[in-house]
């Protein structure tokens, strides 16, 4: 297994899985896309893509002045096929892509489940629907930024994977 070794021209590539790909994990990439300061590169893919980004994703991503652009609903047969960025991690955020056989992924990359309730799941009002968003977005957020935060460089592959299995638990 290759460790990630931050430098100053590294940039470590990360793909947020989800069945869909049209809420939670477009969430992630566009969190970490904004957070990731020129250090990580973030990505979203599903195993049964739906074509579309889920409305209340883009308002609330808009609202949080987070950028749009390039946010498409994909299969993550896209990263697993010749010329695809090499991946240094891959997080499932739905607890249905975490059972699911994944495609291979070319450098053997870092992988945890980080599993997120489906916010385009829940019933009710605009307004229950929003708040859904809000608490999905806010804990990707937190379990991104506790991500980033990580002394990468000096921890061995076992400890790694142990720190992101313990964010996703968090």
């Amino acid at each position: 297994m290759r460790l990630t070794t931050q430098g100053a021209d590294r940039i470590d590539n990360v793909l947020f899985l989800c069945t869909g790909n049209s809420a939670r994990s477009i969430l992630a990439e566009a969190i970490l896309n904004h957070l990731g300061n020129g250090r990580f590169r973030g990505f979203s893919a599903g195993s049964h893509p739906k074509g579309e980004v889920n409305p209340l994703a883009i308002d609330l991503l808009r609202r949080l002045r987070l950028p749009i652009e390039g946010l498409r609903s994909k299969s993550w047969d896209e990263f697993a096929a010749p010329g695809a960025p090499r991946l240094d991690f891959v997080f499932t955020v739905c607890d249905n892509a975490a059972g699911e056989i994944c495609p291979y992924w070319p450098g053997t990359p870092v992988t945890a489940h980080w599993g997120i309730p489906d916010p385009a799941a829940v019933e009710g009002t605009e307004i229950d629907r929003q708040l859904a968003f809000r608490q999905a977005f806010t804990a990707l957020e937190r379990r991104i930024k506790a991500f980033i935060s990580l002394p990468h460089a000096s921890l061995d592959a076992l400890a790694l994977r142990e720190r992101l299995a313990e964010i996703g638990r968090n």
